[in-house]
């Protein structure tokens, strides 16, 4: 069995959770999440924690138990408190803005790239940080993704849109590998 998924969740003040047949359903100040469950998984409420018990006797069920109660957890934690990825844009010339629900690229394209927000996302924009934030973890993780993938960091001198805390492999140049070889 899983050792993640034997853990209760505590269910944070402000926060209601339903569960009715294969769907759970999450509501908080940030917004609502709902998730339907796997056939072998049980969830239950239990004195203000969630209980998540598995009887699959197969290697799926088993796998699906530990993960159903992490993604319900980052449910929980979403619509409480939200989610919040960070990225960063390495370049010159290279600026991002905000138009109403859209953020606007301009990293050394012939045209400004466009990406529009999904319902419950928003997107901040400080000098060379772009946030995205929202309720979901998934589609929060995945529009940053998205916004990298416009751009992604060159391994030569580091310039793209990577994320605040992703580290860059650098390579070296040719000058730097003509300097060893002998003449």
């Amino acid at each position: 069995m899983s050792k993640i998924g034997k853990a209760p969740i505590k269910i944070p003040e402000g926060v209601t959770v339903e569960i009715s047949e294969r769907t759970v359903t999450v509501a908080g100040s940030k917004g609502t999440l709902f998730r339907k469950i796997h056939p072998t998984t049980k969830v239950k409420i239990e004195g203000g924690e969630i209980l998540v018990s598995s009887n699959a006797k197969d290697k799926v069920g088993h796998s699906i138990y530990g993960t159903t109660r992490a993604l319900i957890a980052n449910m929980v934690k979403g619509v409480k408190d939200g989610w919040t990825k960070e990225l960063e844009l390495v370049g010159t010339g290279f600026k991002a803005e905000v138009s109403g629900n859209d953020l606007i690229l301009t990293v050394g394209y012939s045209h400004p790239v466009k990406i529009e927000a999904p319902e419950g996302i928003s997107f901040k924009v400080e000098k060379t940080i772009i946030s995205v934030s929202g309720c979901d973890r998934e589609v929060v993780g995945q529009i940053a993704a998205n916004i990298r993938e416009v751009r992604p960091p060159e391994p030569y001198k580091g310039k793209g849109i990577k994320y605040r805390d992703e580290v860059i492999r650098r390579k070296p140049g040719k000058a730097a590998k003509a300097v060893g070889a002998p003449a």
